[in-house]
């Protein structure tokens, strides 16, 4: 029992001299608040085609990943230099589809660099001004944020030659329609639209608006929530 005593208090001392206890649990809390506002600012006006929920659920474990390798490091030289020799042979290779990504990772990086340094009020003054500009310029720029919403594809196949027919139909029905694909088939035309559906009724009517037009017309739909619309 004194053996693990003494282990314990050794490494407790050697934390607490390195790095105070309090000063790191700080840091954790406010990178962590820090990170979880972006998330959500992110969300709400980010301005990327892909999941943005799902993208920016990496924040909060990119932050303090961060956090946790500065704070390890800055304390010793020797582990620093063997930081930088693992990273040069560490490839990353995940695919950033938007610019706007890239930017909020660094963002996020930025803060958790901002807490590993042990600077808490940098970060938190800095994300303020950094936050108030990005919405500053969402509001000057008046663009609206895109949103992933009730988004579908519609494929029609059927033995009904008038194309102005059928789209009527389901304009009369779903608030958004666009024709995408139209495909001249042996009897009939095979047809591919992108539309936007307010509810369950919506789809129920224009399936049976669609049956009536022709007993051989067959109707799919697929959803599509992360369509560019």
């Amino acid at each position: 029992m004194n053996i693990l005593q003494k282990l314990q208090e050794q490494y407790v001392n050697e934390f607490n001299a390195n790095i105070p206890l309090d000063e790191f649990l700080l840091n954790i809390f406010v990178v962590a608040i820090l990170v979880s506002l972006l998330r959500i600012f992110y969300i709400r006006y980010g301005n990327s085609h892909t999941n943005r929920k799902r993208f920016a659920a990496n924040f909060l474990p990119l932050a303090l990943a961060t956090l946790l390798v500065i704070m390890i490091v800055k304390s010793s030289i020797a582990l620093s230099l063997g930081l930088v020799g693992a990273l040069s042979i560490v490839r990353f290779r995940a695919a950033i589809k938007d610019p706007e990504e890239l930017t909020y990772l660094f963002f996020v990086i930025g803060i958790g660099l901002a807490g590993g340094a042990n600077q808490p009020i940098l970060a938190v003054v800095s994300f303020l001004v950094i936050i108030s500009l990005l919405f500053l310029n969402k509001i000057l720029t008046n663009k609206v944020a895109f949103k992933n919403e009730n988004k579908m594809y519609l494929n029609i196949q059927t033995d009904e030659n008038d194309l102005k027919k059928i789209t009527k139909i389901i304009t009369d029905i779903l608030p958004y329609v666009e024709l995408k694909r139209m495909d001249m088939i042996d009897q009939g035309l095979d047809l591919s639209y992108v539309c936007k559906a307010k509810s369950i009724d919506q789809l129920e009517q224009l399936k049976n608006n669609l049956s009536a037009l022709s007993p051989n017309t067959k109707l799919s739909i697929i959803d599509q929530p992360d369509l560019i619309v």
